[in-house]
C-alpha cells in the first residue's frame, strides 16, 4: 500500500520546507512537526491488547500497545524524522542503518547497523525523508528483514514515482507513507520539484 498523507497541516509545513530561503532551524522544526503528524496516521493499525487498570474512580478495562515500536533511520537524513515521531511515541526505540553507494555499480552497501533487541516482534518504521530511486530504502528494508523484522513500514517525506515503483515491486509487503508524491527525478537523480538535499538542509552542511 502507498499512502500519501495530504493533510492540510502537512502540506502547509512541507511548503515551508520546500522554499529555497528556508534555513536550517525552520527546516528542521517543520520536519519534526510533519513527522509527528505522519506518525499519528502511520500507527493507526498498531495492534492493541486488553488490560485492566485502576483509575482514581474505578476499575477500567482498556487497551495498550501490543508491540514495541522501533524506528530505523537511514543515516544521515533519516535522523531528521526521529524526534518528531518520538515526540508522539516517546517509548519508541531507535536503530540505525548507514549506507554508502558504490561509485561504479551505484549499488548501496551497509557500513553501519545497530538495532535494539526484538526486531522480529516489533512494529518497525524505516525512515528516510527522500525516496528518489528507491535503492537505499530497498537495501535498508532488506537489512531489517534479514535481522528478523516482519511488520515494516517505510516512512518518507517526499517520493518520486520512480522510487515508489521500485520499492513497491521489491517489497510489496511493506506499506509506504509519504507526505507528498512529486513529479519525477531529474538527470542528477534529484526529486522534482523536491526540496533539495534533505541531509544538507537538516544539518546545515551546504
Amino acid at each position: 500500500m502507498v499512502k500519501v498523507l495530504d493533510h492540510p497541516l502537512i502540506t502547509h509545513k512541507l511548503t515551508q520546507m520546500r522554499k529555497e530561503e528556508t534555513g536550517t532551524l525552520n527546516f528542521s522544526r517543520n520536519l519534526d512537526e510533519i513527522a509527528g503528524l505522519m506518525a499519528y496516521e502511520i500507527c493507526r493499525d498498531v495492534p492493541l491488547h486488553e488490560v485492566t487498570i485502576q483509575t482514581p474512580v474505578s476499575e477500567c478495562h482498556t487497551y495498550e500497545l501490543d508491540k514495541e515500536i522501533i524506528l530505523v533511520p537511514i543515516l544521515r537524513a533519516g535522523l531528521g524524522l526521529v524526534n518528531g515521531i518520538r515526540s508522539l511515541i516517546p517509548t519508541a526505540k531507535v536503530g540505525h542503518i548507514g549506507l554508502y553507494r558504490d561509485e561504479e555499480t551505484l549499488e548501496p552497501h551497509e557500513y553501519f547497523a545497530k538495532f535494539p533487541k526484538g526486531l522480529e516482534d516489533a512494529y518497525v518504521l524505516v525512515l528516510d525523508p527522500m525516496l528518489a530511486t528507491g535503492g537505499s530504502a530497498i537495501a535498508a528494508i532488506d537489512m531489517v528483514k534479514k535481522r528478523g523484522a516482519k511488520s515494516i513500514k517505510m516512512v518518507c517525506l517526499v517520493g518520486a514515482p520512480e522510487g515508489v515503483k521500485a520499492l513497491t515491486e521489491a517489497h510489496p509487503d511493506v506499506d509506504l507513507y509519504l507526505a507528498a508524491l512529486d513529479d519525477h527525478l531529474n538527470e542528477l537523480g534529484y526529486i522534482v520539484p523536491g526540496l533539495g538535499d534533505a541531509g544538507d538542509r537538516i544539518f546545515g552542511t551546504k
